[in-house]
């Protein structure tokens, strides 16, 4: 009897590259993965998020700026070299003093939702982690775009595989779901070199959410580090899927390589499984130690959490509505 694929790394214990599932299909139907409830759902979310939004965290958002703007904040002592146009002529009538008018404005806050399309994420049950992770994305990508801020959606593998560029309104949240059905998918995973060419490309700074299983052979380090050095704000979203963490297998197997397609031969044992489901949390647990010190909101979730949960929890978090 032949021996059962399943996708898997040349070292079981290695978390990077799980002995998981069959490899993935490339072309897992998307057509139904936004769908009228999913449509439905996301309403529900924005409507989750303006009563978050409506609170203190907008404040963050709003400067206070000399000139005119949507709501009066306060004055300051004119200094030299000051526009005469915003002195309060009105106070310095009354108190001979030169004073000019302070107006809060609303920052446009730009968001980029990165999405790891490489062949690990092909996998997964109920859904492939891709399909979630695009579930996430566009979820996340609707409420910003509710709240009128600039959302681009950027793909990626071991190189940067197309772009959305950035919109504003969710009436656009359609283009969206198109972008995301017709995405290419494919690859091995090459964290620090595409986000070498994100901050590249993207001059303008904002909040980088990374939708991912991190399963990239060089580690987390180095992409986030780029991230942060050029004053990027990282979000991360690890996603996995259950019999990555917990693997039921045993006997004789070939592993696959789930993004280059290169083969092992090893004997599963108990003691090999602990060994692997060790690594496999202990690498889960630099990664989250990791956003942890340098402050950065961190989310893993497997594939059989309701999305629309995930995303609340976000939301509740405040790390995300800005």
């Amino acid at each position: 009897m032949a021996r059962p694929s399943v996708s898997g790394a040349f070292k079981a214990v290695d978390p990077r590259k799980p002995p998981s599932a069959i490899k993935g299909n490339r072309a897992q139907d998307r057509s139904e993965l936004f769908d009228e409830k999913f449509l439905k759902t996301l309403e529900h979310l924005h409507m989750v998020s303006r009563k978050v939004f409506a609170g203190n965290l907008r404040a963050e958002r709003r400067t206070r700026k000399v000139g005119s703007g949507i709501e009066f904040a306060d004055h300051r002592t004119y200094s030299r070299g000051d526009d005469f146009r915003y002195i309060d002529w009105n106070l310095y009538g009354r108190l001979d003093k030169l004073l000019l008018r302070l107006f809060e404005e609303e920052e446009d806050l730009s968001i980029y939702i990165l999405v790891d399309v490489s062949d690990s994420m092909s996998i997964g049950s109920p859904l492939p982690k891709l399909h979630y992770a695009m579930q996430v994305g566009a979820a996340l990508t609707y409420v910003g775009l509710a709240n009128l801020d600039r959302v681009a959606i950027i793909p990626f593998a071991g190189k940067l595989v197309g772009r959305m560029p950035p919109s504003r309104g969710k009436n656009r949240i359609f283009r969206v779901f198109e972008f995301l059905r017709q995405c290419a998918i494919g690859g091995q995973t090459d964290l620090a070199e595409c986000m070498k060419t994100f901050v590249t490309q993207n001059k303008r700074r904002g909040l980088a959410v990374l939708i991912s299983d991190f399963y990239d052979p060089e580690g987390f380090q180095a992409g986030l580090n780029t991230l942060r050095y050029n004053k990027f704000e990282p979000f991360v979203l690890q996603v996995y899927d259950k019999r990555e963490a917990e693997p039921n297998l045993h006997g004789d197997l070939t592993l696959v390589d789930c993004e280059n397609g290169e083969t092992k031969e090893v004997t599963v044992s108990r003691a090999l499984l602990d060994a692997y489901q060790a690594e496999h949390e202990k690498y889960c647990k630099e990664l989250e130690a990791y956003c942890t010190k340098y402050a950065m909101p961190f989310f893993r979730t497997h594939t059989s959490i309701p999305f629309d949960e995930l995303v609340l929890k976000i939301f509740r978090s405040g790390g995300f509505l800005r």
